[in-house]
């Protein structure tokens, strides 16, 4: 197993180097394991209120410059998840280069000697690509892991508090909004019906929305329909004349060409990394008068699940902690209206002044 920092591996792109050091990261690490074909990196970008914790990610990346990117902006919006949580966490993350079809054991377990490496500093968990099942696997080579099964004392599967906080974002848009917290009948979109879009279709139905969703997944998207008795949106999902927006998929919806079709009120969802472009794109919604619930506020229910296994939480005491969501969600709404910016640089000001005890990148 070879481990180097970052700026050693050859065909990085210097832009992403740039990103790197303006965002003041900590360290970035990639390993590369021949034995068991993991390629992977790990990305600490700040520990000042504590250990980095991040999930894993496995993605096919075009090329390692593109998973660098992704890693970067990721673990960055980890620290601000964190601090705008009130969690003693640091931000971090990791991602795996390859198909998440053809991982193994002894895959996942080099990956886990790759963590164990970093002596606690980072501390890992469950993301798009993998399962609680290799968190397990993991955990037979680092204790430095959460998210794992509940048989091995662990919290289990994120996405069912993730798609708890997702809502109370809404609900506290909606009281912002419309005076009301009330969703029934309120049109909502969901974009990505994986394990978090799924959770909060049923939470969803118990609040009597009216719930549309669409997916790449044409057979996944077919089979929740059914189940749920929910309608399909197959093309142009941002002209749909909907009231929330819920990207629950990859990052990057909400650009230039997306943003000027929304006819939606509320853009409030659960994937990473929402805005393509961070102090261009939530400036674009805020002309365009559409509320933005900040993603790394109200996805971070999966973040407050595994953080209690550090703490020892009970469930309720997690589910409290994820209804402050809430409360947040107004504070940061009515602090952009007041500071004349956008929800997102409100958010972001509220987070950093907690990591850095001032203002700062």
């Amino acid at each position: 197993m070879k481990i180097c920092d970052i700026r050693e591996v050859p065909g990085i792109d210097q832009d992403v180097l740039k990103y790197m050091n303006e965002k003041n990261h900590e360290k970035v690490i990639f390993c590369s394991d021949k034995a068991t074909q993991l390629e992977a990196i790990i990305a600490i970008h700040n520990t000042n209120l504590g250990p980095a914790l991040g999930g894993t990610r496995m993605w096919e990346y075009n090329n390692i410059s593109e998973a660098t990117k992704d890693v970067l902006r990721l673990s960055r919006g980890m620290t601000y998840k964190a601090a705008i949580t009130n969690l003693n966490l640091g931000g971090g993350k990791a991602v795996i280069i390859g198909n998440s079809n053809n991982k193994t054991k002894e895959m996942m377990k080099a990956f886990g000697q790759f963590v164990e490496s970093q002596n606690g500093k980072y501390i890992t968990a469950e993301d798009v690509g993998m399962t609680t099942d290799d968190m397990k696997f993991i955990y037979e080579e680092t204790n430095h892991v959460v998210g794992k099964p509940i048989e091995l004392g662990g919290s289990g599967d994120p996405s069912v508090i993730t798609a708890y906080g997702v809502l109370m974002g809404m609900k506290g848009s909606a009281y912002y909004k419309w005076g009301n917290e009330n969703l029934k009948n309120k049109k909502i979109l969901i974009q990505g019906v994986g394990n978090v879009g799924r959770n909060l279709i049923e939470l969803l139905i118990k609040e009597e929305a009216d719930i549309y969703i669409n997916d790449v997944n044409e057979e996944k998207v077919q089979k929740i329909s059914q189940k749920y008795n929910v309608s399909i949106i197959k093309k142009d999902i941002f002209s749909s004349e909907v009231d929330i927006y819920a990207p629950c998929a990859l990052g990057g919806t909400l650009n230039e060409q997306t943003i000027p079709k929304l006819k939606c009120a509320i853009v409030a969802g659960a994937a990473n990394n929402q805005l393509a472009k961070e102090y261009i794109h939530d400036d674009l919604l805020s002309k365009h008068n559409i509320i933005y619930a900040p993603d790394f506020l109200i996805n971070a229910g999966g973040l407050i699940n595994v953080y209690s296994e550090l703490k020892g939480f009970s469930h309720d005491q997690v589910m409290r902690k994820a209804e402050n969501i809430f409360d947040t969600t107004i504070e940061i709404l009515k602090k952009s209206k007041k500071d004349s910016i956008s929800t997102q640089k409100a958010a972001l000001k509220i987070a950093k002044d907690k990591v850095f005890k001032k203002d700062s990148v």
